[in-house]
C-alpha cells in the first residue's frame, strides 16, 4: 500500500510562491515516476508537472511551465513542487500522485497513469 501526504498549501498574494511536499512511503519509491495534479471548483482534474523515478527527467503543463519546479529527494522520500509567480488562476487543490507501473516508458501526464493519490492540498492564490 502507498500512502502519499501533501504539505505547504495555503493562502498567498499574486506574484508570490509557495512550497508544495509530498512525503510517501510504502512503495520502492525511487522507482516511481511521481506527479503534480489540480483540482480546482466544478473543473476536471487537471496536470501540473512530473518527474522520472531518477528525477533526471520532468515535463510541465504549458500553463505553469517556467514558474512551477518539480523536484524529488529519493533519500527522503519525498517530491516537491515549488510555485513562484502565482496568479489567481493557480487557485485550486494540489495532488500528489505516483505511477504504480516500473515499466512505463516516458512520464506520465494523464489521470489514469497513475494509481496512487494523495488527499491534496489547498493553494489560494488572492489577487
Amino acid at each position: 500500500q502507498v500512502q502519499l501526504v501533501e504539505s505547504g498549501g495555503g493562502l498567498v498574494q499574486a506574484g508570490g510562491s509557495l512550497r508544495l511536499s509530498c512525503a510517501a512511503s510504502g512503495r520502492t519509491f525511487s522507482r516511481s515516476a511521481m506527479g503534480w495534479f489540480r483540482q480546482a471548483p466544478g473543473k476536471e482534474r487537471e496536470f501540473v508537472a512530473a518527474i522520472s523515478g531518477s528525477g533526471g527527467s520532468t515535463y510541465y503543463a504549458d500553463s505553469v511551465k517556467g514558474r512551477f519546479t518539480i523536484s524529488r529527494d529519493n533519500a527522503k522520500n519525498t517530491v516537491y513542487l515549488q510555485m513562484n509567480s502565482l496568479k489567481p488562476e493557480d487557485t485550486a487543490v494540489y495532488l500528489c500522485a505516483a505511477d504504480p507501473s516500473f515499466l512505463r516508458v516516458g512520464i506520465p501526464t494523464l489521470v489514469y497513469e497513475y494509481g496512487y493519490w494523495g488527499q491534496g492540498t489547498q493553494v489560494t492564490v488572492s489577487s
